[in-house]
């Protein structure tokens, strides 16, 4: 007697093996182009255009800041950010997507009250569905930020 009789192996063999289909709108190439938009929306400040491209019920969570909204309340909770950070913007560094999820890095800068120029380097993590964003969970460093200008 065996411990796996030959049935056995070929289902667990054809379950590893089974690679569902993706969404057209949750492909690698797709999320990269909507990462894109949404990277151009963050830094021209466009409230709307972000999210337009959030999921009904949308979480942002700032891990860093200990910030945490969802659904109609992130749209409120952007343009607060913006408007404590009118000159806030962002230089990609790497991205990394696969289907249904986009991790990117990033550079921030902007001024602070004291007229400081800082930067600070963070990573946001997106889970897509349906080609919109489901999640977006903010890990930086921002509560040190580098001072590039006095």
């Amino acid at each position: 007697m065996t411990l796996f009789d030959k049935s056995t192996f070929v289902n667990v063999y054809a379950a590893a093996r089974y690679s569902p289909s993706v969404d057209a709108r949750n492909t690698a190439a797709e999320l990269e182009s909507v990462i894109e938009r949404y990277n151009d929306a963050w830094n021209a400040h466009d409230v709307p255009a972000i999210v337009a491209l959030h999921a009904p019920g949308m979480v942002f969570e700032n891990h860093t800041a200990g910030e945490r909204v969802e659904g109609d309340a992130v749209a409120g909770h952007l343009a607060g950010i913006f408007e404590n950070w009118p000159d806030l913007t962002f230089r990609g560094r790497r991205m990394y997507v696969r289907d249904g999820l986009v991790v990117n890095e990033w550079s921030a800068s902007a001024t602070d009250k004291d007229g400081r120029r800082l930067e600070w380097d963070g990573v946001d993590i997106f889970p897509f569905e349906d080609g919109l964003i489901t999640r977006k969970d903010v890990y930086s460093s921002s509560h040190r930020p580098r001072v590039v200008d006095s």
